[in-house]
């Protein structure tokens, strides 16, 4: 009857716990959906066509406006607050002709914007105004928060149940299970000695360690084996030394690759134009950056990531205002700069010589061949190794470019007719000479 019992109580705890999580999965599931039937229930808004008010002001205003900060011109949400419609409808089909008649509101927006002068739109119908006014109408959207499918330790699992509930009931089952192999082991021990059965120990045997102590052939191999083996590691970490692959510091100023080279699909050689004609690739100067940045004080909303925010964004555009001294609000330079650390990632030794603008203006090599694919880059790191076996194997395989490439033509029919071929390799034309490359 006991046995029963102990049953009985177990099967209980395993009831009541699935019961609990049953429960608990409901109430989540159920607090999942409230905000979701919410969204749903939201009414549409009514008068002129924001959408299209959207691409109107994206492709007509947004050179010159922003929604929340002052530009060239004035921050234009809720302008209708400001002016009323048939003033808006003139002002933006000619705005000059709204000036010399003297209107005064006219007047007092031209003293504070000038010498910028609005761009005349005589093209675009009340019915096309009273659309952009309409999206220049709707409340500022809140930041939107980045969610990632596997959260932190007690997020909800997909199923809506939070995973600390799903562990701590794994949890449970597996002590219970440690406790009932425990009992029954002690019950059947029991059993036996009951039944006069007698449990038979085991044979104290030799250790394993001294076993092998004894055989002086397994000694003489492991021995081997151990010093060969700890030659090729030691070998294999003394050839590492000064190889920085996959090194990705932080720099002052979060620089995203995959924003402007990727989605705004940026050249390389716009930032980095002394790669065309230089030793070295350079730096861009922070000038290069405000050629855009002046007028771009925020990322859009779809920028944001899972690990940074769109406020991350714009704060690192901030930092950018800060170091050149750009003052958004007015569109002026302070006059006061400060100077920015950036964190050095290529590096290569003192008496190795590298020309960028051989390989990228001369050669035609892509700036992905060394580097990688930095328009995938959130953070830039280095993608090659950059060591000396690394190069002397592209210099190998890589094809010199003839088509339209003066450079070579002299050269290459010497040399074409020296190896008998039509296409030489780096290799080929001197590409592994130690003097090419070294001081």
């Amino acid at each position: 009857m006991k046995k029963v019992g102990n049953h009985n109580s177990i099967s209980r705890i395993l009831i009541f716990s699935l019961a609990l999580m049953l429960a608990f999965s409901l109430t989540s599931i159920a607090q999942t959906a409230a905000p979701v039937a919410a969204d749903a229930a939201a009414p549409a808004s009514s008068g002129a066509d924001a959408v299209k008010g959207k691409e109107l002001f994206n492709s007509q205003c947004a050179a010159c406006h922003k929604l929340d900060a002052k530009m060239t011109g004035p921050a234009l949400r809720n302008i209708i607050g400001k002016h009323d419609k048939e003033w808006l409808y003139k002002w933006i089909h000619n705005s000059q002709d709204l000036i010399k008649s003297g209107d005064p509101a006219a007047v007092k927006l031209w003293e504070e914007n000038k010498p910028s002068v609005m761009t005349a739109f005589p093209q675009l119908s009340n019915s096309d105004i009273d659309n952009i006014i309409a999206y220049t109408s709707e409340p500022k959207a809140e930041p939107v928060v980045a969610t990632t499918t596997a959260g932190p330790p007690g997020t909800e699992a997909a199923g809506g149940v939070s995973n600390d509930i799903i562990l701590g009931a794994l949890a449970l089952v597996m002590i219970m299970l440690i406790v009932m192999l425990f009992l029954v082991n002690n019950v059947l021990s029991k059993i036996a000695k009951a039944n006069g059965i007698e449990v038979l120990e085991k044979e104290p045997t030799t250790p394993i360690w001294k076993a092998f102590a004894k055989n002086q052939f397994l000694v003489l191999v492991t021995s081997i084996f151990l010093i060969l083996a700890s030659a090729y590691f030691v070998y294999g970490f003394l050839m590492q030394v000064g190889v920085d692959q996959d090194y990705a510091p932080i720099q002052p100023i979060h620089y995203s690759h995959r924003i402007h080279a990727g989605s705004n699909g940026i050249n390389c050689k716009y930032c980095h134009s002394s790669a065309r004609v230089s030793k070295h690739s350079g730096i861009p100067s922070l000038n290069v950056c405000m050629n855009c940045h002046k007028n771009i004080a925020e990322v859009s909303d779809t920028t944001a990531t899972s690990e940074h925010s769109k406020a991350f964004y714009d704060g690192e555009i901030q930092k950018l205002y800060k170091a050149v001294g750009w003052d958004p609000s007015t569109q002026k330079y302070t006059g006061k700069t400060e100077p920015v650390k950036w964190v050095r990632i290529h590096n290569l030794p003192d008496f190795v010589y590298f020309n960028h603008s051989q390989h990228v203006n001369v050669a035609g090599i892509e700036c992905q061949t060394c580097h990688g694919p930095v328009q995938t880059y959130e953070i830039q790191k280095q993608f090659a190794p950059l060591t000396m076996g690394w190069c002397i194997d592209c210099h190998r395989k890589t094809e010199v470019k003839m088509e339209g490439n003066e450079y070579y033509t002299k050269i290459h029919e010497e040399l074409s007719k020296k190896y008998g071929v039509d296409k030489l390799t780096a290799a080929q034309m001197g590409g592994l000479e130690c003097g090419k490359c070294h001081y």
